[in-house]
């Protein structure tokens, strides 16, 4: 099990999290501050460069995923991981990845007042750091309008302590007993077992009146998808991309939908890639589309959208594969891709 202790930078998690070893038998502290030190040391400095936080990097989110299932399969028992996640997208990834792995994260947040946490701040001490106390408190107040803006999220998704008026040793214990209690539950997000060959997915592609297409947002992974999923072992393709219709959106299609694409996804490790589908699933009335079910453990929410708008909200890989199939739609045809290009 994992306790994620969440919150503003400044709000005493770390503190917190060595207090809570103490007090929670067979636990470990695993901080990815250290993974996102290393970092430093392991990649070209053009790279590190290009972003302003280790935590945009995709590599400092698979390492925190793979070092904390690493260190339960060593240690066993509880890691208690204290970490600011303010980006949605950025949880959903981690606890995602944790979840595939059957790990449970128990998601708590120390918020303290917003004076209370510019005094903590203010009063933050970095030793034997030249004018390290001025750059990790300017750090720390560029990022309070982030953290504020997010808490909408993250207080609904996490167990949530007024930190205010205690002290490492006492929040330490609300957490204790919390995660005791049950107060503390387990964060609901799909487990998706990583795969271990390559897949075989099939997404469907349902359409409002104007032709703008449906996408979803997943609770277990960034980015925004299409409705569809791994087709299981025995399963016909285009039944699989109907099935996983009804269970992420409550639609029953009456009609088994046309092929539109195939494309063959390399394998780009960790991943293996395999065969992804899309399917015409066709329109979708109005009445229907308002009777559209999201099951708040998978995903997030869903939209239609023009062509131009999903370009901006799906991954590079799943744009080219939704744009052909368009362009494939348009002809009545099907077209054959490799990585997203047409090939035959």
């Amino acid at each position: 099990m994992i306790v994620w202790i969440n919150g503003a930078f400044g709000a005493g998690k770390t503190s917190t999290a060595r207090e809570l070893i103490d007090l929670i038998p067979n636990s470990t502290l695993f901080d990815p501050e250290l993974t996102g030190g290393s970092l430093g040391a392991l990649l070209p400095q053009k790279r590190l460069a290009e972003v302003s936080d280790y935590q945009d990097l995709p590599i400092w989110r698979r390492l925190v995923v793979d070092t904390a299932a690493a260190l339960l399969a060593e240690l066993g028992g509880v890691l208690v991981v204290p970490m600011t996640l303010l980006r949605q997208e950025y949880r959903d990834e981690i606890f995602g990845g944790l979840a595939a792995r059957r790990i449970p994260v128990r998601h708590v947040l120390l918020a303290p007042d917003e004076t209370i946490l510019r005094e903590r701040i203010a009063n933050r001490e970095e030793p034997d750091i030249p004018d390290a106390e001025q750059r990790v408190r300017q750090w720390a107040y560029e990022h309070i309008e982030p953290y504020l803006a997010a808490l909408d999220w993250i207080g609904a998704d996490a167990y949530v302590i007024d930190s205010s008026r205690l002290d490492p040793r006492q929040t330490a214990r609300r957490i204790a007993e919390a995660v005791r209690s049950g107060a503390a539950a387990e964060c609901e997000i799909v487990q998706t077992p990583e795969p271990t060959a390559e897949t075989l997915a099939a997404g469907v592609l349902l359409f409002d009146e104007e032709d703008r297409v449906l996408l979803v947002d997943p609770t277990y992974k960034p980015g925004w998808e299409f409705p569809g999923g791994v087709v299981e072992r025995g399963e016909a393709p285009a039944r699989a991309g109907m099935r996983e219709v009804a269970e992420e959106l409550g639609l029953e299609l009456a009609e088994v939908p046309r092929l539109l694409v195939v494309d063959w996804e390399p394998p780009r490790p960790p991943g293996f890639g395999g065969l992804r589908l899309l399917f015409d699933g066709g329109r979708l009335p109005g009445a229907e589309a308002g009777r559209v079910l999201l099951p708040g453990s998978e995903l997030r929410g869903w939209r239609f959208v023009g062509e131009e708008e999903a370009a901006e909200l799906l991954p590079p890989t799943r744009y080219e594969r939704l744009r052909w199939a368009l362009r494939a739609r348009e002809r009545g045809a099907v077209l054959n891709l490799e990585a997203g290009v047409p090939v035959g």
